[in-house]
C-alpha cells in the first residue's frame, strides 16, 4: 500500500472528510481491517487565506511546497492538496517535491466524462471561479464551464468562508446554492461542480435532481484506490 500525503487544514473541516472517505474506500476495496497509509500536514487557514486575499500567491506556494516537502521526506508516495483554490500553486509545489501531486481538478474531470459531462456549472471560491487554473484543466479535457453570475458569485465565496469554513451550516444559505445551482441548469449545465471542498457539508446529491459532482468526495476516493494499486 502507497502512502499518502495530505496537505489538509484549509480548512480543517473537510479535511476531515478527506480522512473519512480515504478510510472508508480502502476498508470497501479491501476488507476486513484494512485502513489508509497517510502522513497529514495541517496548515494554518489564517495564513493561507491573508495570502489569498492580497494576492500573494508566490508566499502560499512556499508555504505549502514546505508542507509537500514535509510529506515526501516523511514517506508520503505522493501528494494531495485538500482545497480546490490552493491548486492555483499546484505546478510551484510540484516542482518542489519528487512525487507526484494527485490533481483535483484532472480527478474532476475525468469523472465528468465518464459520466457523459460535457458542459458544468462550477462553484467555489471567487478565485476558483474566476480565474484560469481550475477552468482551464476542465476546458482542456473538452468540457464547457458555466459559472454564477457575479453577484451570486459573491454569495457563493462569502457562505464558504463566513459560514462553512466555520463549521456553520445554515438553510438560508442552502437554498440560496440550490437557487443558484437551478439558475446554472437553466443556463444549459449538465451537472455541478462542488469546486471548493466545503460545498460538500452544506450541499448533496439527495438536495436536487441535477448531477452533482463532489470534489472532496471525488478526490479522496481517488486518492485511496491510488494508494492500494
Amino acid at each position: 500500500m502507497k502512502t499518502i500525503g495530505l496537505i489538509g487544514g484549509m480548512s480543517w473541516e473537510s479535511t476531515v472528510t478527506y480522512y473519512q472517505i480515504i478510510n472508508e474506500t480502502v476498508k470497501d476495496e479491501l476488507g476486513g481491517l484494512h485502513s489508509a497509509k497517510c502522513i497529514l500536514y495541517s496548515v494554518d487557514f489564517q495564513e493561507i487565506e491573508q495570502c489569498q486575499a492580497e494576492g500573494d500567491w508566490e508566499k502560499s506556494a512556499r508555504i505549502l511546497s514546505f508542507a509537500a516537502q514535509s510529506l515526501e521526506k516523511a514517506g508520503a508516495d505522493f501528494i494531495v492538496i485538500c482545497t480546490n483554490t490552493m491548486h492555483k500553486v499546484a505546478p510551484q509545489i510540484q516542482s518542489q517535491v519528487h512525487i507526484p501531486i494527485l490533481h483535483i481538478a484532472e480527478m474532476t474531470a475525468m469523472a465528468l466524462k465518464q459520466q457523459g459531462v460535457t458542459t458544468v456549472g462550477l462553484l467555489g471560491t471567487r478565485y476558483t471561479m474566476q480565474q484560469d487554473f481550475y477552468k482551464q484543466v476542465l476546458l482542456d479535457n473538452g468540457i464547457q464551464v458555466l459559472i454564477p453570475s457575479p453577484e451570486d458569485m459573491e454569495l457563493v465565496n462569502r457562505v464558504i468562508y463566513d459560514e462553512l469554513c466555520l463549521g456553520s451550516i445554515l438553510a438560508p444559505s442552502k437554498a440560496a446554492y440550490l437557487q443558484i445551482i437551478q439558475d446554472l441548469v437553466a443556463q444549459g449545465a449538465q451537472g455541478i461542480i462542488l469546486g471548493c471542498t466545503e460545498i460538500g457539508l452544506l450541499i448533496g446529491q439527495e438536495d436536487t435532481d441535477t448531477p452533482i459532482f463532489d470534489t472532496t468526495k471525488i478526490h479522496a476516493r481517488q486518492a485511496a484506490l491510488l494508494s492500494i494499486q
